[in-house]
């Protein structure tokens, strides 16, 4: 069965994004963009003194999955640790690319399985994932 790879929960996660805006003092910041189609997503990190994510900062510039994928990132990053970033931002690209058929072990992810089969918008799914990930891992090798 196809769904339809813009629906209202989609759209609903991208105009709800929370945390966003920069971190007046991030521990750490990476931006990530994608050459594919244009979309950038910059992420601030500052980490408690346990080493999980204390505040988030973000700044969207995609396409309705990219901004969703940020919603389903920035939701629920707080409290995760470098490698609970990094063990999703992994997951994510495994299933994106059919390498895994379970959805990553993360809330909402579901959402985007519609777009699975669109390969040219995995980039920007991906974005806010592997820019939290690399935030959170150098503000950990930095505290």
């Amino acid at each position: 069965m196809n769904a339809p790879l813009y629906n209202a929960d989609i759209l609903r996660l991208a105009a709800t994004i929370p945390h966003t805006g920069r971190l007046a003092e991030p521990q750490a910041t990476s931006e990530k963009y994608s050459p594919v189609c244009g979309s950038r997503v910059t992420v601030d990190i500052a980490l408690d003194d346990a080493g999980r994510v204390a505040r988030l900062g973000l700044l969207v510039n995609a396409c309705a999955l990219g901004q969703a994928s940020a919603n389903l990132m920035a939701s629920h990053a707080i409290g995760r640790d470098a490698a609970a970033l990094a063990a999703v931002r992994n997951a994510l690209a495994a299933w994106l690319a059919g390498e895994s058929e379970a959805a990553p072990d993360w809330p909402g992810m579901a959402v985007l399985a519609p777009a699975r089969p669109h390969s040219g918008r995995h980039a920007s799914i991906r974005l806010a994932f592997e820019a939290a990930a690399e935030a959170a891992r150098l503000a950990t090798r930095a505290g």
